[in-house]
């Protein structure tokens, strides 16, 4: 049996109760070195046989599969924040139907929940945005044009951009021609709930700047929009005036 399992954001005690139990009951562990917290491997029995997938091909992680299973042990393929968002398991999906192994997915908490937790940041406020979008900029692994930046500009939602910080001059330029004005609220969250996290509040205008002068090239995530502004809307879901199906609200 093969367990997919989101590590979490980053800190070691995020990670889901069921994905540390499926650590601590691991024969073998696959993770995902170059950005899941070394710290979760800790979980692991002293059994376990441990491998750093940043260093393998994933012929080679499937090899290590096929011989877990033809022993009869568990493997625990271990990715960073949920496995759902840029973390490259369809293809192990893909390889595991074609051999007829059995796996399943256990989520985690993505490093974009991660980040509005430390910057205390709701994504969703009434009357700013009710969309998050999250998306990269263009580099090695093209994006569809319809899917570009630019082009996701256009709706003034929150936007989340994953593996983009060394593309901040590109992408700056393209959130601007897309329709985002240059004092629109971003930030760039440095390794999010990790013990060295950074946090770096700029604007659309500055960014390219903000990420340069801090020496910023990855694990950062990028977030920008008026959610992170002070003007919002109430919720109507407290609102005393608001009628619920659990209570009675005082308007007439």
């Amino acid at each position: 049996m093969v367990h997919f399992v989101g590590a979490g954001s980053g800190a070691a005690d995020l990670i889901t109760v069921r994905g540390a139990r499926l650590l601590r009951e691991a024969d073998v562990i696959i993770y995902a070195g170059s950005l899941v917290n070394p710290e979760l491997l800790e979980y692991a029995e002293s059994k376990c046989s441990i491998y750093n997938s940043a260093q393998m091909t994933l012929e080679q992680v499937i090899d290590v599969i096929k011989s877990a299973e033809s022993e009869g042990r568990t493997t625990v393929r271990l990715h960073t924040g949920d496995s759902s968002i840029y973390g490259a398991v369809r293809e192990q999906f893909d390889e595991l139907d074609r051999l007829g192994i059995e796996y399943d997915v256990c989520p985690g908490v993505s490093s974009f929940c991660g980040a509005a937790s430390v910057m205390k940041t709701e994504y969703t406020l009434p009357d700013v945005s009710q969309t998050v979008i999250i998306t990269r900029e263009a580099g090695k692994t093209p994006v569809p044009e319809r899917e570009s930046v630019k082009a996701l500009a256009a709706h003034q939602s929150t936007m989340v951009m994953f593996l983009s910080t060394s593309l901040t001059e590109k992408l700056q330029a393209n959130l601007l021609e897309g329709g985002y004005k240059e004092d629109t609220p971003a930030a760039v969250v440095y390794k999010a709930t990790w013990p060295d996290q950074k946090i770096f509040r700029c604007t659309v205008g500055t960014l390219h700047e903000t990420v340069s002068s801090n020496g910023l090239y990855k694990t950062s995530l990028i977030i920008v929009g008026n959610c992170m502004g002070d003007e919002y809307l109430r919720s109507m879901l407290y609102h005393p005036e608001f009628t619920t199906e659990y209570r009675k609200g005082t308007c007439k």
